[in-house]
């Protein structure tokens, strides 16, 4: 079900000129990076399990793009909003002046990253590009929030690969890492396909599938993998 934005602030992205420091400090971790030894589950789906008990997060997919001894964040994948990327263009007085309005870039949905800072806008795309404000998941992937990504999307300078979402979801440390000892969530490597080309509906099903599991197999007190 989509989520609805009622109310969009138009400093829904950060300024530019922006260090990439900022862009922990702005979800809430430090830049300092895992020991060899600790979980790092950065670039890694997280799939809820029956047992997840926040409704909010029933039957989501998490792509996690940061995961160190403070703790972790990521993006809601499969969770639309009623929000399309041309009506938050509009909120923010940004136009997409090189993209016709059947363009499906326009008609995209506006993701629900997660309940985090949900009066915020980030972007995860590929490839990383250069822009005011990112953090580099892979060699691949990035997740921006400074203003100047759509500034590039409305001069129809889009990353090839992106997804702009509302929010993020957020964990303190060993936080996640219990959650999943609790039978929350299943964890594996994440797939560029399913992260950015598959159709919502189909990814949390293409997810499990990556371990080998039919969801409907699935039963509330199923252990971890």
């Amino acid at each position: 079900m989509a989520k609805q934005i009622t109310s969009i602030h138009t400093n829904l992205f950060g300024a530019q000129g922006t260090s990439n420091v900022g862009v922990s400090a702005a979800v809430g971790l430090s830049a300092e990076k895992s020991r060899s030894d600790d979980l790092n589950l950065s670039n890694h789906f997280l799939i809820a399990m029956p047992s997840m008990l926040d409704p909010m997060f029933g039957g989501t997919v998490i792509y996690i793009c940061e995961h160190n001894a403070r703790g972790a964040m990521g993006l809601v994948i499969n969770k639309p909003t009623d929000m399309t990327v041309a009506g938050l263009f509009d909120r923010i007085d940004l136009k997409l002046e090189n993209i016709p309005d059947s363009h499906p870039m326009g008609k995209h949905p506006v993701m629900f990253g997660g309940p985090v800072q949900d009066d915020r806008g980030f972007v995860l795309h590929a490839p990383i590009g250069k822009f005011s404000s990112s953090l580099k998941v892979t060699d691949e992937i990035a997740f921006t929030t400074s203003r100047d990504i759509l500034e590039a999307v409305a001069a129809g300078e889009a990353p090839e690969r992106m997804m702009l979402s509302i929010g993020y979801a957020g964990w303190s440390a060993g936080q996640l890492e219990q959650e999943i000892l609790d039978n929350g969530w299943l964890t594996v490597a994440a797939d560029m396909h399913i992260l950015f080309d598959l159709p919502l509906e189909e990814r949390f099903v293409a997810a499990m599938k990556l371990l080998g599991i039919d969801p409907l197999m699935l039963v509330a007190d199923a252990g971890h993998a």
